[in-house]
């Protein structure tokens, strides 16, 4: 049945659906699904997703029925002992070595390196209810239920154990991770719990006095940046990737958003300029284009450069040049943009027309090749 509705509609991820409203499973045949000459069925068009390890990836379509992996299978490219479990699936998470599932039931799949996150049997009998799923690069995940808990598992020198602090982590509104191995929990009454790593943002505890009011929390490779309801921003963790804000302080008032690269961050100020800090050449110095930067609506950002949309609908980059920092062979061609998406080296962004203009590293920043493809995006 899944071969015949692709081939009708011309669309490769599809969920089919009977005239009564009940899910028709794709892989059965017509006779075992027991459709009859005449009967309707509405075929929905579902977008797939992509989640990867270092060395193994996962196509998934969020409520369907299956997830493709392959890839290294130690780090998650063998998916084979879990496949039957994987129906319904919402949301995927990675460490470098594994996967973690949330399913439509709010319980939780994972495979994998063990150690690095794929052996959830410890925690599984709590893993119920799940929202959301946060993950180190290092190894450890954290998943927040329903009643607003924590659970965690993996590498415990990553965050893997939260012991310590798992009195705390009641009322836990979101969860981010640093690259490096460290979590920070926002809960309900504005404040900050951390766990992990304590030189790559998991201790908090010289600025735990300023966390008050936090709206929300930016995480790079090994630092966190909380904004205050004031407007104000509070970080800590590795001074090299943005811990160390003093030379930028005074200036980070009225801040609206935080973009971050693997080790710089970038706050958008009420007034539509832009703040940076952190490592110069990861983005951190943007003193060549900060006469451009005003009226920023938005700013993106690959592992070592940033762009920002302005009001006018031009883009303006700074940071690593191979890595999108360097616009300049396209920046006549960057008008009207409506969107910026970025790889961890690449930016892509979308014209008012309809086309799409890349810049940065050859895997994504050449797009060239595929350019008359771009008429109906």
């Amino acid at each position: 049945m899944r071969v015949l509705a692709q081939k009708a509609f011309q669309l490769g991820f599809l969920r089919l659906v009977a005239a009564d409203h009940s899910a028709v499973d794709p892989t059965k045949s017509l006779q075992d699904a027991r459709l009859e000459d005449g009967d309707h069925l509405t075929a929905i068009a579902v977008e797939a997703k992509l989640a990867a390890t270092d060395n193994a990836f996962a196509l998934f379509c969020p409520g369907g029925g299956w997830v493709v992996t392959w890839g290294n299978p130690y780090c998650g490219g063998d998916s084979s002992e879990v496949q039957n479990q994987l129906k319904g699936v919402q949301q995927l998470q990675a460490t470098d070595g594994a996967f973690a599932a949330i399913l439509a039931d709010g319980s939780v799949v994972t495979w994998g390196y063990p150690d690095d996150g794929g052996d959830s049997s410890e925690v599984q009998d709590r893993l119920k209810g799940v929202q959301q799923v946060q993950a180190t690069l290092e190894g450890a995940f954290a998943a927040i239920l329903a009643d607003g808990w924590a659970v965690t598992w993996g590498n415990s020198d990553a965050g893997g154990d939260s012991s310590e602090v798992q009195d705390r982590l009641k009322g836990v509104q979101q969860v981010q991770a640093t690259l490096e191995g460290a979590f920070a929990a926002i809960l309900a009454d504005g404040s900050v719990v951390t766990w992990g790593d304590p030189d790559f943002g998991g201790d908090s505890s010289e600025v735990q006095d300023q966390l008050k009011g936090v709206q929300q929390v930016q995480a790079n490779g090994g630092t966190i940046a909380a904004i205050l309801a004031d407007g104000s921003v509070v970080t800590w963790g590795n001074p090299l990737h943005g811990g160390d804000r003093s030379e930028v302080q005074d200036q980070l008032k009225g801040v609206k958003q935080v973009q971050k690269t693997a080790g710089t961050f970038a706050a958008i100020l009420a007034d539509g300029s832009v703040v940076t800090w952190g490592k110069p050449n990861y983005g951190g110095d943007s003193s060549e284009v900060q006469q451009q930067l005003k009226g920023v609506q938005e700013v993106q950002a690959t592992n070592r450069a940033l762009a920002a949309i302005l009001a006018d609908g031009s883009v303006v980059t700074w940071g690593k040049p191979d890595y999108g920092g360097d616009s300049s062979d396209v920046q006549d061609q960057l008008k009207d943009v409506q969107q910026v998406q970025a790889t961890g080296n690449a930016f892509a962004a979308i014209l008012a027309g309809g086309s799409v203009v890349s810049c940065g590293a050859p895997y994504g920043g050449d797009s060239s090749g595929v350019a008359g493809q771009f008429a109906h995006v």
